[in-house]
């Protein structure tokens, strides 16, 4: 079992020296040529404090996603500024659902590492498909978890839509509320160490691109963003393909 951690250990570069350490090669790649397309991409453009902040966001974002890929908890510090930018970003934009989200990451994905660095160690040994849940003994069944995600991802997107049509009446409020509503579980399946997860991220990487692309060309947004969700996308591949991955290639424990 890895090292135990404590709330200091967040504040140290060992920390994250660490956590940017065992990585799969096909990570550190695409890690590399994203943050070079990332700025490309932002300073081959005119410069506001919109664009440096969705900058910053969009790199500590990338890294965050692909240290998650690769069991690393450097969701936490990172995750929380990037999310908080968002957050700034996706209102800017006119894309509250997207702020929301953020905000749902926030919760799900960062403070528990905020709050118990440990509570990420070890995570390739408990990555599971829903339908393990049975070998391994669990207290709930598959079938289970299948209606609570649906429930989640419908409510959420009932929700957000109305609330963008009736309260925000925002410009986009069908594509911004699916997005969201994918997000949304798809973090809650990260949360709970699903692999199916990386569905839901593939699905809301292909939406968030569309949901950027759009943006940007009615003039709200940067092409910024629709760039770097298509390098999320290029991540959720390397889950997928990648054999050193544990969220796709592990071996199902079962329990006696």
């Amino acid at each position: 079992m890895e090292q135990q951690h404590t709330f200091k250990d967040l504040f140290k570069p060992s920390w994250y020296i660490h956590q940017m350490s065992g990585w799969s090669t096909s990570s550190y790649i695409l890690l590399l040529f994203g943050y070079l397309f990332i700025a490309w991409q932002t300073f081959s453009a005119p410069l506001n404090a919109i664009a440096i902040w969705t900058f910053v966001a969009a790199i500590l974002g990338f890294t965050t996603t692909l240290a998650i890929t690769n069991t690393r908890p450097l969701n936490g510090v990172f995750g929380l500024i990037s999310a908080l930018i968002y957050i700034v970003v996706a209102i800017h934009a006119k894309n509250p659902s997207d702020a929301i989200l953020q905000g749902v990451y926030i919760v799900l994905l960062d403070i528990p590492v905020l709050i118990s660095p440990n509570w990420a160690i070890d995570v390739e040994k408990k990555v599971r498909k829903i339908s393990e849940v049975g070998a391994r003994n669990e207290k709930h069944d598959s079938s289970y978890w299948y209606k609570m995600f649906s429930v989640v991802f419908f409510a959420a997107w009932i929700v957000l839509y109305f609330f963008e049509i009736y309260i925000t009446k925002t410009p986009r409020p069908i594509i911004d509320s699916f997005t969201a509503a994918i997000g949304i579980t798809g973090a809650l399946l990260t949360t709970l160490r699903f692999s199916e997860s990386y569905y839901f991220w593939i699905i809301q990487g292909a939406a968030q691109v569309a949901l950027w692309g759009v943006t940007a060309v009615q003039g709200d947004a940067s092409l910024v963003l629709f760039f770097t969700y298509m390098l999320y996308l290029a991540n959720d591949a390397v889950a997928l393909l990648d054999k050193k991955i544990a969220w796709f290639h592990h071996t199902v424990k079962t329990s006696n």
